[in-house]
């Protein structure tokens, strides 16, 4: 059974000035009911996240300026938020999302986040919208509890995961590779175990090309157990920060990708959603949508 994490929080949460271009958290589950693709039972609605698996990333200081709304307005414009007591708590709950999908995942192969994907958060710090980064907290998690013991980190979202790289530039058991936009946010790029920067415009036929050929480099160096997959959608043509040039169709071949191979390799996979920015929603939700039509199809 394809397990999806969500919560309302998701959505009500977030400050009125992003609730419209964070319409998809919504809207996504709605479409995935409408057309069958899954029914309600496939949802769950994660808690909060305890406090310790936090902390097994993220700097003390920082996250109880976070839960204490200490942050100074320089620090806050730096995510992209104005803090409050629900925004924290929303990123708590995602946090835990990804966790319990990783859980899921090794239970029934795969395991989605409606949310997620949150690659911009550093050890003590946020940026671009991400106060804590999920995938690594879950990734640490496996690790503490002998769930799993290498990890790799598919981001495939149009921006670097900067601060997953940060977070595990000295920790072997986890293998970081980012395929993003050169020319594109953060203009510091740090440095993933694998990087490959795309040039502006990039088509469909050259990228899954240059997808193919790093997996199978990583993973003639790199033997995971489990996989993370930033399954972001601002890759898209339509994409009105990303720059690149990939139509719907080859994002859907990415996805498609990425789950065939964890579904070959007997590896489980947990995937968040990452960015989306297109002008009109229904590229996004369409597009966002494929990734679960095709993690349902591959695997169950």
């Amino acid at each position: 059974m394809l397990k999806i994490a969500f919560n309302d929080y998701y959505i009500h949460s977030l400050p009125e000035g992003h609730r419209f271009p964070m319409a998809k958290y919504y809207l996504l589950p709605q479409q995935l009911l409408l057309e069958g693709t899954v029914d309600e039972n496939a949802f769950f609605s994660p808690g909060k996240i305890e406090k310790e698996a936090v902390l097994a990333i993220h700097d003390a200081n920082y996250f109880n300026d976070l839960l204490e709304l200490k942050l100074d307005r320089r620090a806050q414009r730096k995510t992209g938020f104005v803090h409050n007591d629900d925004l924290i708590l929303r990123e708590q709950i995602i946090m835990e999302g990804t966790r319990r999908c990783a859980e899921y995942a090794i239970e029934y192969g795969v395991s989605m986040n409606i949310a997620g994907g949150t690659h911009h958060s550093f050890t003590d710090r946020g940026e671009g919208f991400c106060l804590l980064n999920d995938q690594a907290i879950a990734a640490r998690w496996l690790l503490d509890n002998n769930k799993a013991s290498k990890i790799l980190i598919i981001d495939l979202d149009v921006h670097q995961g900067n601060g997953t790289a940060e977070i595990f530039q000295n920790t072997p058991q986890v293998f970081t590779f980012s395929m993003h936009g050169e020319n594109n946010y953060p203009l510091k790029k740090e440095t993933s175990d694998l990087d490959v920067p795309l040039p502006d415009g990039i088509k469909d036929n050259e990228y899954i090309y240059l997808l193919e050929q790093s997996l199978d480099q990583i993973l003639n160096i790199f033997t995971p157990d489990f996989l993370f997959f930033q399954s972001g959608i601002d890759i898209l043509e339509t994409d009105k920060l990303g720059r690149l040039g990939v139509s719907i169709k080859g994002c859907k071949r990415r996805d498609e990708i990425v789950l065939q191979l964890a579904k070959e390799l007997d590896l489980p996979i947990v995937a968040s959603m990452g960015g989306g920015y297109s002008e009109e929603i229904k590229y996004i939700i369409e597009a966002h949508a494929n990734t679960f039509r095709t993690a349902q199809h591959i695997f169950f």
